[in-house]
């Protein structure tokens, strides 16, 4: 019979200059290597899905069938939370534009371009970002919320195990609402806050009400109407896609929607601001000022 071969203890593994092991030194390094690209690319990966999301939404709004009976529902609750914040946000923030023009206007001897310079103030910039921030602040942390709610209870997934689109299903309607609501929205706030100038310029600074329609339609076009309702129409779904994105990836169970509400809210406005000084700024270059 033969003996046994013996058994050789392994190798140990390679050490460092230290007595480390190199083993471990190779792969901190490679971990590290990975998370560090990881961390960056985090950023531009978070927003090729939200431009991902708002591509197919963009494409689903053509499909049949549409859910018209969802679309009334949101329609009604976004505008049920909105219309009275809208209307008794425009008030002052008309009378302030109207006493700080008038102010200004005063100082200069050109008291007679108040009505004007306030009302192209109310309907170009301040209207768009009133009626965007309250749908944002009101309407799409509600979308987001009920997205996300659905979604850690695995509704969704459910959704797309039967075959039905939860885009298409729910988040189409909700976006459609947003817009429609934000353009109706936009005229009122328009008329609430020029009326409110108009009543603080007359009764508070003694302005004369025929200058202050006189100097409106001296300075005013019908474009700057329309850009204002394009402005509401973007912002609309701007706060919709953004909340719609942050319901449908929710992180860490509730806590993950409570602060994906958070996010939406934050990321809209952020956004909003942005693409509101783009708008501004291609406006002001192709539509040129009356009477220049």
């Amino acid at each position: 019979m033969t003996a046994p071969m013996p058994v050789l203890p392994p190798e140990p593994p390679p050490s460092g200059p230290d007595g480390t092991d190199g083993t471990d030194k190779r792969k901190t390094r490679k971990e590290s290597g990975q998370k560090q690209p990881t961390r960056l690319l985090a950023p531009l990966r978070e927003t090729g899905k939200l431009f991902a999301l708002a591509a197919t939404v963009s494409r689903e709004m053509f499909r049949r069938p549409f859910q018209f009976r969802e679309f009334v529902e949101q329609f009604w609750f976004v505008a049920s939370v909105t219309i009275l914040p809208a209307a008794l946000v425009s008030i002052p923030f008309g009378a302030v534009i109207a006493l700080q023009v008038g102010s200004l206007t005063q100082q200069l001897g050109a008291q007679s371009f108040t009505g004007g310079a306030s009302v192209l103030a109310v309907i170009q910039q301040a209207s768009p970002i009133i009626v965007a921030l309250l749908i944002s602040g009101a309407a799409g942390s509600a979308i987001c919320a009920d997205l996300g709610s659905r979604k850690i209870r695995e509704e969704l997934d459910a959704m797309e195990v039967m075959g039905v689109s939860p885009i298409q299903r729910l988040v189409v309607p909700r976006v459609l609402a947003t817009m429609l609501v934000a353009v109706l929205l936009n005229g009122l706030v328009s008329v609430v806050g020029t009326l409110g100038g108009y009543f603080f310029n007359v009764i508070l600074q003694h302005g004369t009400p025929g200058a202050y329609l006189a100097s409106f339609s001296a300075l005013a076009q019908l474009p700057d109407l329309y850009i204002s309702e394009v402005k509401a129409l973007i912002f609309g779904f701007i706060a919709g896609i953004v909340a719609a994105y942050r319901g449908l990836n929710p992180r860490g169970g509730p806590k993950g929607v409570g602060d994906a509400v958070n996010q939406s809210v934050v990321i809209t406005f952020m956004l909003l601001f942005f693409v509101n000084t783009v708008l501004t700024t291609i406006y002001l270059q192709i539509v040129p000022a009356k009477g220049s």
